[in-house]
């Protein structure tokens, strides 16, 4: 079974370079520009691994990280945060 990543990213090229990446490292990318539908996939289908961009319209990647580790799916999946 792959290893099911989840990538909250806005900025296209960046999604698109990521996603080729993991994609050919044999990883499941599931990506989302908005960190609400970010939030809603993560708790309906919980990743092995959360991509996050600090910088997301709406609402901050810091804000989607404190909902996600509050959230009893999700407190323990690991989150790495991405940053212009």
């Amino acid at each position: 079974m792959k290893t099911r990543v989840l990538l909250i990213e806005d900025d296209l090229n960046i999604t698109e370079l990521v996603r080729y990446n993991l994609e050919r490292a044999d990883y499941k990318v599931n990506s989302v520009a908005d960190g609400e539908e970010g939030l809603y996939l993560a708790a309906q289908d919980t990743p092995d691994v959360i991509l996050l961009d600090w910088m997301l319209p709406n609402l901050s990647g810091l804000e989607i990280c404190r909902q996600l580790r509050r959230n009893e799916e999700t407190a323990n999946v690991p989150i790495i945060m991405l940053t212009a």
